[in-house]
């Protein structure tokens, strides 16, 4: 019986302790981290290269994923590069 008390007081304090799996992920502040994931796309133009990333961090629902709205609507390259990192990395 002591063993179930023991048992069950563990439990209830573990429970107290772990993170909630329902907190959502907030990206990194830039100014204090640079581990944004890199990608190889050499050629690229650099707009092309942050939507992609961009993109396809927001399939893999990752802490980087986002979408900037203001380029995404006004930069072609941006765009298009989000939007094939979203499709490509969508199946991962």
């Amino acid at each position: 019986m002591g063993r179930l008390i023991a048992v069950m007081t563990i439990l209830a304090i573990a429970g107290c302790v772990l993170p909630s799996a329902n907190k959502k992920m907030k990206p990194p502040d830039p100014l204090v981290s640079s581990t944004r994931p890199t990608y190889n796309l050499a050629g690229y133009r650099p707009a092309f290269k942050d939507g992609y990333i961009d993109g396809c961090e927001t399939a893999k629902r990752s802490a980087y994923g986002l979408k900037d709205e203001k380029r995404f609507s006004d930069e072609n390259q941006y765009r298009n590069g989000w939007k094939d990192g979203y499709n490509l990395c969508l199946g991962k």
